[in-house]
């Protein structure tokens, strides 16, 4: 058995919370949300996982020290827009050289940092290591609540941190795999709720499978031509945390991502959309560190452009659509640098 802190209490949190709890582990939950944390004490449930009860024996706290300290593994689940201060709040009570696993997935604006990079800069202001682990993969929370065969992937450089988390989280439905490409695993997470706004966004303009699967396949190659250009293993991309998280984002009627892009191409305003949501749309946040990265490695995106100038800069979603249809004729193997 495993002692597990989990900061973050979200839905994929809670999911995991759950199945953890439910494998023999010893789990103790944090949220920044005083009320949160009160209401699941009383009622064992998660607002957007109606029909999943959280078992009793998972502990609730509102200090943050209580989540860190003395666990064999500390997980992060909280929107990547707050994992840094979540990481600069949580680095005073975690040991040094703890095993750290993040779950969450984005691109940091301005620093272009993964979030295990992220959390691993807080923790060196206060002079402590990490052994950081990225948890990425085609993984709904609805589903993993209900017990249905899931696959996800532990990337890590080191690779005895790595194969701990493979053992804590595998069970009979949750097969997990490793992998030492971690830049490529979180970049993945992150590229991929791009490409699913934009596959929302063609069935809210009334499109069809056709349209579906050529930006499905296309955002691939741009993630893939990044990736390349950084470095990371063009195996990765091909596998769980890339394509495989791509098609369960770009698809799924549990995609917030997916979501919120139906609801802009139905005509609905950005911020509305968000706003419908109800959740944190992963896509919108990444945006900005996209861009930033695609002009630092010179590599041509033009999906992720066209989304940019959709959500961010008024842009008509079918003018957009008709623009990337007519650009110039390409080879569809090249990689190319812009």
């Amino acid at each position: 058995m495993a002692s597990i802190g989990v900061l973050g209490a979200g839905t994929w949190g809670i999911a995991l919370t759950r199945m953890l709890s439910l494998t023999g582990h010893d789990v103790t939950v944090w949220s920044a949300l005083s009320q949160e944390i009160k209401e699941y004490s009383r009622t064992r449930r998660q607002p957007n996982l109606p029909d999943m009860i959280i078992p009793s024996e998972v502990r609730f706290t509102e200090e943050i020290s209580q989540a860190c300290g003395s666990k064999d593994l500390i997980l992060f689940v909280v929107p990547s827009v707050f994992v840094r201060r979540t990481a600069a709040a949580a680095a005073p009570f975690i040991p040094d050289g703890q095993i750290i696993v993040d779950a969450a997935k984005g691109i940091e604006s301005g620093t272009l940092m993964t979030l295990t990079q992220v959390i691993a800069d807080e923790l060196g202001k206060v002079g402590k290591r990490a052994r950081m682990v990225a948890l990425s993969g085609p993984t709904h929370a609805e589903e993993v609540a209900k017990d249905l065969p899931t696959t996800i992937v532990a990337a890590s450089h080191d690779e005895e941190a790595a194969h701990l988390v493979q053992s804590v989280f595998m069970n009979d439905v949750m097969r997990v795999y490793t992998n030492d490409d971690i830049t490529g695993v979180e970049l993945c997470g992150a590229m991929k709720n791009i490409i699913a706004l934009a596959s929302g966004a063609a069935l809210g303009l009334g499109y069809g499978d056709n349209t579906k699967a050529a930006l499905i396949t296309r955002g691939m190659h741009e993630i893939t031509s990044l990736g390349v250009a950084m470095g990371c293993d063009s195996r990765t991309f091909s596998g769980l945390a890339g394509i495989g998280d791509l098609i369960v984002t770009a698809t799924s009627v549990h995609s917030r991502n997916n979501r919120c892009g139906h609801l802009i191409g139905e005509g609905i305003a950005p911020e509305e959309a968000v706003k419908q949501v109800g959740m944190v749309v992963e896509g919108i946040n990444a945006i900005p560190a996209a861009l930033e990265l695609q002009k630092k490695y010179g590599v041509e995106m033009p999906l992720v452009n066209a989304i940019d100038a959709v959500v961010n800069h008024g842009a008509d979603p079918k003018e957009t659509v008709h623009f990337l249809m007519t650009r110039a004729p390409r080879s569809e193997l090249e990689y190319r640098r812009s």
